[in-house]
């Protein structure tokens, strides 16, 4: 059998078209459904609130007065007693004018010079150059102390014997002065040795640098009971 269509106006040729372009149609419904939001109807007036304004009512501030203390009391007027002076002055000062004129002589008071204080004495020197020597050496100046020497008869009877240090000064001329106990026990040993070395004279002076000098000398003396 024949068919009696024009190939031209047969549907079936286009049959894939038609079906793509319907699913893509039906698509895009289904997606504009999804999309789709209704809203429900609101009530669009609930009445007007009319709001009046209060008036605020105004509360005065307060200030609570702070009453100071009352100041203290003035203290007591001292009482002032008046006495009365009858003493009456008799004397009066008398200023006298005194005018210098040119005839008046004016008397200098002249200081008086003091006289120039006294040379300081010489220095006792305590190790010298040349120390002071006993005329025939120190066996003739242990001779004359033997000689000189008068054993206390107190200290005999009580057994005291001592090594007395005897410390003098030899000054310039050869003489002997400030004779004092450098050590010793005995009072009485003590005074006789003093005794006795303030016989001693003689010395030939010690020497420093030539010149003679006042020189510190020491002497035992030997208290021994034989």
């Amino acid at each position: 059998m024949e068919q009696k269509k024009k190939p031209e106006v047969n549907l079936e040729k286009r049959r894939g078209l038609f079906l793509t372009s319907g699913y893509i149609i039906a698509l895009a419904v289904v997606l504009v459904a999804f999309e789709w939001k209704t809203f429900e109807k609101s009530i669009s007036s609930l009445g007007q609130l009319q709001i009046e304004d209060i008036e605020q009512e105004e509360i005065p501030i307060t200030e609570q007065e702070v009453t100071p203390p009352p100041p203290p009391p003035p203290p007591p007027a001292p009482e002032i007693e008046i006495v009365e002076d009858d003493e009456e002055i008799e004397e009066e000062v008398e200023i006298m004018d005194v005018e210098a004129e040119m005839e008046t002589v004016v008397e200098v008071f002249e200081a008086p010079i003091e006289e120039e204080e006294e040379e300081a004495a010489p220095e006792i020197f305590q190790i010298v150059e040349e120390m002071p020597q006993y005329p025939g050496g120190d066996g003739a100046l242990y001779g004359f102390i033997n000689s000189q020497i008068k054993y206390p008869q107190i200290a005999v009877e009580n057994g005291l014997e001592d090594k007395v240090i005897v410390r003098f000064v030899v000054d310039e001329k050869g003489n002997v002065s400030q004779v004092t106990v450098a050590r010793g026990k005995y009072d009485l040993l003590n005074e006789e040795a003093i005794r006795v070395v303030k016989k001693l004279s003689g010395f030939s002076p010690g020497k420093q640098r030539g010149k003679a000098v006042k020189v510190w000398f020491t002497l035992p003396v030997v208290f021994q009971l034989r």
